[in-house]
């Protein structure tokens, strides 16, 4: 039986698109984002939209500042309370790659309210608060409606120290970079979509979309982390480009070292791949230099979207090791090295 047979309502059957594979294409993005123009900021705005960085810093005094970021999205899966543990996992990680501690979340729900029962949406709202009550925060309120595609997300906000602040654009020449979780959520979502998905593979995808990113907090003590940043829509690739840009440097990253989530692989190499990952690779594919007769399944992997996915993090060599420590202290098995951080443009992939 798949891991999706047994439940009266599909939720994902109830958009068109799921989990942060739903977010707009990166090429959209840019030209909407360059549309608009950067006014002139506060001087206690330490971190707004110019860098796209996973949440907004702004200092409250020398010694505080205030992180806020918001993320929701469709279901990912059709069980409802672990939509709303994956909804809000991912809604935290902005928080820790920054490098701060959450300390206060506002709900951000939509449902449709002719489709979905009260108790099914009662079960989103609790999946949601059982992941803040892990991470030590309140949902404190927040806001809803009625719409077509269910939606489901939260306003996090956390402190962090001014100085300690972990942007994705300040990445150095040298620099290791240190992936946290698996990669391949957009693959086994796929897979759950057309109802294929086996139940350890399930296991596999709830497991990595609801581990919160703790780590960024005690990351953030190490003065040779030099970036942070979490994977998820726009894939490995993509947000590593987000670094590169904005640090002005480019990456090499070493394929035989990607973790990848077991049965992802087995889906990907079958051709399963997401919209979302099409998209993306239109979007930025001329900034990814490919090793010659690299298989398609392959590049999709690079391009999948992630949600609630890994922290990825920039660090000088010489504390390469107290990086991958601290993430193994907190459960995350799977980090470890996949590539560094150069000088020149994009991403090279050996």
């Amino acid at each position: 039986m798949n891991a999706a047979a047994a439940l009266p309502i599909r939720l994902t059957q109830l958009s068109s698109g799921g989990g942060c594979g739903c977010k707009i294409a990166p090429g959209v993005l840019t030209e909407l984002l360059a549309a608009t123009p950067i006014r002139v900021l506060p001087a206690d705005l330490l971190v707004g939209k110019e860098s796209s960085d996973d949440a907004a810093v702004y200092r409250l005094n020398d010694s505080q500042a205030l992180i806020a970021t918001t993320d929701f999205f469709t279901p990912i899966v059709d069980d409802p309370y672990d939509f709303g543990r994956i909804a809000a996992t991912n809604a935290l990680s902005d928080i820790y790659a920054m490098g701060g501690r959450p300390f206060m979340a506002l709900a951000v729900v939509g449902m449709p309210l002719d489709k979905l029962p009260l108790e099914v949406i009662g079960k989103i709202l609790a999946g949601g608060e059982s992941v803040c009550a892990e991470a030590g925060i309140p949902i404190a309120g927040g806001h809803s409606i009625d719409v077509l595609e269910p939606i489901y997300g939260l306003v996090a906000l956390g402190l962090v120290h001014p100085d300690r602040v972990k942007r994705n654009d300040s990445a150095q020449a040298g620099d290791v970079l240190i992936l946290g979780k698996p990669l391949g959520v957009g693959i086994l979502s796929a897979a759950l979509k057309k109802g294929a998905l086996s139940a350890a593979g399930y296991a596999q995808m709830i497991a990595a979309t609801t581990r919160l990113n703790t780590p960024g907090i005690a990351l953030a003590e190490l003065p040779g982390v030099h970036a942070m940043t979490d994977i998820t829509g726009f894939g490995l690739a993509g947000h590593l480009l987000e670094i590169c840009r904005g640090s002005r440097l480019g990456a090499q990253l070493r394929y035989a070292d990607l973790p990848f989530i077991e049965e992802a692989l087995q889906w990907a190499k079958q051709g399963t791949v997401t919209g979302a990952s099409e998209r993306n690779w239109a979007g930025y594919g001329k900034e990814i230099r490919l090793p010659a007769g690299m298989p398609e399944w392959q590049r999709a992997l690079l391009t999948d979207p992630q949600t609630s996915g890994g922290l990825l993090v920039a660090c000088a060599a010489e504390v390469e090791a107290q990086v991958l420590a601290e993430f193994g202290k907190q459960g995350f098995d799977a980090a470890c090295r996949v590539g560094r951080m150069v000088a020149g443009q994009g991403v090279s992939v050996e």
